[in-house]
């Protein structure tokens, strides 16, 4: 019969390989994200309306709101780069959880990753269950 102590370390190296991994999927997405505002993203296929600021058209055609001087696709590589962040994050967080370093920065590592879905939901309860491992072993 295992101990309280062998299941709490065993479900902390869960949460920090879970936060690893779902912060791989984020950094992968992040990538993609901005590499897609990069190339495909800044095709000149739409033109502001002189007398309309604040509104250009798409490719397909369909008029959308976009703020005077930004490019309506620039939103790709704003948000690609958070989730690289967060994903950075949330490596960083699972290294710690998995070295039994400092809890603050495992927990924010798996909140982190709590953008991926299931896998950072997992990891904020495995790292939050194993948060005695922390103080025993400083």
């Amino acid at each position: 019969m295992e101990s309280s102590g062998n299941v709490r370390r065993n479900l902390l190296t869960a949460g920090g390989i879970l936060s690893i991994v779902a912060g791989i999927f984020q950094i992968n997405n992040g990538v993609v994200l901005m590499a897609y505002f990069l190339t495909i993203g800044m095709r000149p296929y739409w033109a502001i309306i002189p007398f309309l600021p604040g509104l250009c058209f798409d490719y397909r055609g369909y008029l959308i709101p976009a703020v005077v001087g930004w490019h309506p696709s620039i939103l790709f590589l704003i948000i690609g780069l958070l989730i690289l962040v967060f994903g950075t994050l949330a490596v960083i967080g699972g290294i710690s959880a998995i070295r039994r370093k400092r809890f603050g920065l495992s927990l924010t590592g798996a909140i982190a990753a709590l953008i991926s879905g299931l896998l950072g939901i997992l990891a904020i309860i495995f790292v939050s269950l194993g948060k005695r491992e922390f103080r025993t072993e400083d």
